[in-house]
């Protein structure tokens, strides 16, 4: 796999596996073992793991799970690209829906490829990244193309990966692009703050870990200048990323202090 190194030999790929189920991580870690080209240098079982294995061993490729507790694959995906850039990230999930798929590509990852995916795939999607490319799994093209034509339709419903469009997807649908370079999942937790859902109800609503919700909450906190919840239910009032209740109810921010 990959270019040749001269006289040194074809390069190796450093793989570090991420998956919280420790069955299909270790699956996973023996799959890539037949692969050739490929090293397993760590394998671990959540994104705050992942991120202490990254700066230590410095994989040239993570394959990354989404639903993840402590830290979900998408905020680890997203601090991996800001703080190892040299390493690319391989999404390996069962979930290639838009609640996913998206976040995951804003994020970051340069491919993305499901679980019932074969050796053949995977490889292919690893070396894809590491020539430049994007490794999507046939599964996941299909989706892309599909909300593209859906896009020709409805420009308004569309994500744009590029300059940071939210997707508009229910509650913490933002049309246009975020303010102050608040993410997506940053904007989807405000709009649940801003309906007086406590971290952990949120954890719940996300499918994340609440260490996580606490993390989002505390970047959107400082990306938009607020000090509470109360003033971040004010400010995303007044940016649009929520809307106000009637006059006869106003939100409940809950008796939660801080973030």
């Amino acid at each position: 796999m990959g270019e040749g190194r001269g006289a040194a030999g074809p390069r190796v790929v450093r793989v570090l596996v991420v998956d919280d189920q420790i069955m299909v991580r270790e699956g996973i870690v023996l799959l890539l073992g037949l692969l050739p080209g490929i090293e397993v240098v760590g394998s671990a079982g959540d994104g705050e793991e992942a991120l202490r294995l990254v700066a230590e061993v410095s994989p040239d490729v993570a394959l990354m799970d989404l639903r993840m507790p402590r830290c979900d694959g998408v905020e680890a995906t997203r601090r991996i690209r800001a703080e190892h850039p040299a390493t690319q990230v391989v999404v390996v999930t069962t979930y290639a829906d838009d609640e996913w798929l998206f976040p995951a590509l804003k994020a970051g990852a340069r491919g993305y490829v499901t679980k019932d995916a074969d050796a053949e795939e995977i490889a292919r999607a690893i070396e894809d990244v590491m020539s430049g490319q994007a490794g999507l799994s046939p599964k996941v093209q299909r989706r892309l193309l599909e909300r593209l034509v859906t896009s020709t339709a409805d420009t308004a419903d569309t994500p744009d990966i590029a300059n940071g469009t939210a997707a508009r997807t229910g509650a913490g649908a933002v049309p246009g692009p975020l303010p102050d370079g608040l993410t997506p999942r940053e904007a989807e937790v405000l709009t649940l703050v801003a309906e007086g859902l406590s971290n952990a109800e949120i954890a719940r609503r996300l499918h994340i870990g609440p260490a996580t919700v606490k993390t989002h909450i505390n970047n959107l906190f400082a990306k938009a200048g607020v000090r509470d919840r109360a003033q971040a239910v004010r400010y995303a009032y007044r940016s649009g990323i929520a809307q106000p209740p009637g006059l006869s109810s106003g939100p409940g921010l809950g008796p939660e202090p801080g973030p």
